[in-house]
C-alpha cells in the first residue's frame, strides 16, 4: 500500500492470521475513532479521522476476501503462488542465519568453515548504494505504531509532538507532519509528527 508497509502492518497483524482475528483488528483501530471519541477534536483531527477510517476500510476490502487477499499475498510477495508464506532468506553475515540452511552438510564439521568462508564473502560482495536523500512518506491518518514502521523503513527517525494533554492509554493518530509529504530529505533525518490520542475524560481528579 505504499510507505514501506502491508495492509497487514496497517490491520496491525501478521500475515497469517486467521479472517477472525484480522476483523477484530480492524474493529480495535476503528472503535479509537468513533464519534464520541472525536468530540470536540479540531478539525485537522477529524479529517486524519477519516482518512484513518477509509484505510481501515480499504484494508479489509482486501483482506477481509479470500481471493483478493491471495492475490495481494502474492503481488506484495507474501506468499508464492500454490504454495504458503515466502520464508524470508537469511543473508549469511545477518543475525538469524545458520549453517542448518545448507541440508547438504548439516552436523558437518564442514558447515562451520563454510559458514565463515560465506559470511566473509557477503561483508565483500558490492552492495546496492541506496540514495542519500528519498522523499517523506505521507503518514497523514496513520496510527502512530503504523506510522513508526513505515518512517523506520523508509530509512528516516521519528519525533512525536503529543496533543492531548491527559491522552487514553491507546494508540494515537498521526494528524499532521513536518516535512510534508514527498519532501527531500537525507536518510535518517528526523521527520516531527503531531499525533492525537483521545482524551481521557475519566482520570482521577
Amino acid at each position: 500500500m505504499g510507505s514501506g508497509i502491508t495492509w497487514y502492518d496497517l490491520v496491525g497483524v501478521l500475515p497469517g492470521a486467521s479472517q477472525e482475528e484480522i476483523r477484530h483488528a480492524c474493529d480495535a483501530k476503528a472503535s479509537l475513532l468513533r464519534p464520541e471519541l472525536l468530540a470536540g477534536a479540531p478539525s485537522p483531527v477529524v479529517t486524519a479521522a477519516s482518512r484513518a477510517q477509509g484505510l481501515l476500510d480499504a484494508a479489509w476490502r482486501v483482506l477481509g476476501d479470500p481471493a483478493q487477499r491471495a492475490r495481494y499475498d502474492e503481488t506484495a510477495g507474501i506468499r508464492i503462488s500454490g504454495g504458503g508464506l515466502t520464508r524470508q532468506p537469511h543473508d549469511p553475515s545477518e543475525p538469524g542465519w545458520d549453517t542448518s540452511d545448507f541440508g547438504f552438510i548439516g552436523g558437518n564439521a564442514g558447515a562451520a568453515v563454510l559458514g565463515g568462508v560465506l559470511a566473509i564473502g557477503s561483508l565483500l560482495t558490492p552492495r546496492p548504494s541506496q540514495p542519500s536523500r528519498i522523499a517523506v512518506p505521507d503518514v497523514r491518518g496513520l496510527f502512530y505504531s503504523v506510522c513508526a514502521t513505515a518512517v523506520g523503513r523508509a530509512g528516516l527517525r521519528v519525533v512525536a509532538v503529543r496533543l492531548t494533554e491527559h491522552p487514553m492509554p491507546v494508540d494515537g493518530l498521526v494528524v499532521d507532519q513536518s516535512p510534508s509529504p514527498l519532501t527531500k530529505m537525507r536518510r535518517t533525518s528526523a521527520l516531527t509528527v503531531r499525533v492525537w490520542h483521545p482524551p481521557n475524560r475519566h482520570r482521577p481528579a
